[in-house]
């Protein structure tokens, strides 16, 4: 179980960005930079032992900085999409930073993917798991988001298992709206497209959006192309007929996981396997719901390592998380309240495990 840090370059105003390595027994290594929390590689071994990256990113800071479409960051305040880019809390209207049409999306323009974050040195190894803390304080007012919010996340491999932990905490000074997650986007083969992965998602209901990709309501997956409840292959489905794929152009809605959700139970969210190399990942959340994005932004017009052009599928999104525009919705068991108010401790895990 190691850890090594490395300089991996500065901001344009001079700030210096860290990478950080993390490795287990099990072959299972992950690179990690203080801007955005972003994993810009985790290598994998497949079936035969041999190893692989199965994210998406880039080989330069440069590209991190002024072109990533959220390339494994940490999404917040507020992962996907907030409707009217405002939101009502406590009878106090609040204007945010609108960057997706009329929606704030994923924290706004300037959201947790694009913060510097502090790297915990002291949390850096335990004797379970190699480990990496990360720290941010966002401001009151930032992105237009209330309270002065203090956020945890880390990242920790298994120590007996090929496993990747992300365990998330914040509080707040005010009352606010908090739904964070991670974006990284999968390809299980290393290389090529990723719709020929066999997905699995435990979910009855999925949440049809408007043109604007902003949930209306939740309706039965049953005889629609959202029904992954059984492993299905995605390329199979992603072209069909279907109204809610047109308004997406794919894949860009939020599941709702069957079951009640508890805060301390880590359950089933996602199943994805690639049959070329034999690796499979499974997700496990604490969170009520997960949002599958395959990757429609990617249009070839960006490069990763080697020179790899990246194309509408070549990587897919599976983000733990709460219902898209939940703060314009009463809380209920179907929408999840996401206000975090002083005095209380706001807790998120997800795992992902790769066999």
């Amino acid at each position: 179980m190691t850890v090594e840090r490395r300089e991996a370059g500065r901001l344009p105003d001079g700030r210096v960005v860290h990478e950080y390595t993390l490795s287990n027994r099990h072959g299972l290594s992950m690179t990690v930079l203080t801007l955005g929390g972003i994993v810009s590689a985790l290598h994998v071994p497949d079936a035969a032992g041999h190893l692989a990256n199965v994210v998406l990113g880039f080989d330069n800071l440069d590209d991190y900085v002024h072109r990533n479409p959220a390339f494994g960051v940490i999404v917040g305040r507020y992962g996907n999409r907030i409707a009217g880019a405002r939101f009502t809390l406590d009878g106090h209207t609040y204007p945010l930073s609108r960057n997706d049409g009329p929606n704030c999306l994923h924290g706004g323009a300037e959201g947790f993917g694009h913060r510097l974050w502090q790297a915990d040195a002291d949390a850096l190894r335990t004797g379970e798991a190699a480990a990496l803390r990360l720290r941010y304080t966002s401001p009151h007012g930032e992105m237009g988001f209330p309270g002065e919010l203090q956020v945890s996340v880390r990242y920790a491999l298994g120590a007996e298992e090929k496993t990747w932990r992300i365990d998330y905490e914040a509080t707040t000074d005010r009352a606010t709206v908090l739904n964070l997650t991670h974006h990284s986007y999968f390809n299980l083969a290393g290389e090529g497209s990723a719709l020929g992965h066999r997905l699995q998602l435990p979910a009855s209901r999925y949440s049809e959006v408007d043109e604007h990709l902003i949930p209306q309501r939740h309706a039965p997956v049953a005889g629609t192309p959202f029904d992954f409840r059984e492993p299905a292959v995605i390329e199979a489905r992603i072209r069909q007929a279907h109204p809610q794929l047109r308004l997406a152009r794919g894949y860009d809605h939020n599941w709702l996981l069957d079951g009640p959700a508890d805060a301390d139970d880590l359950r089933l969210a996602a199943r994805l396997h690639d049959p070329s190399s034999g690796r499979c990942m499974e997700m496990l959340t604490t969170e009520p719901a997960v949002q599958f994005y395959s990757g429609n932004v990617l249009d070839g017009r960006l490069a990763g390592p080697g020179g790899r052009l990246y194309r509408q599928g070549d990587g897919v999104c599976l983000e733990t998380q709460h219902n898209p525009d939940s703060p314009h919705h009463e809380a209920s068991d179907d929408w999840p309240s996401t206000v975090l108010r002083p005095g209380q401790v706001w807790r998120s895990s997800t795992i992902h495990r790769f066999t």
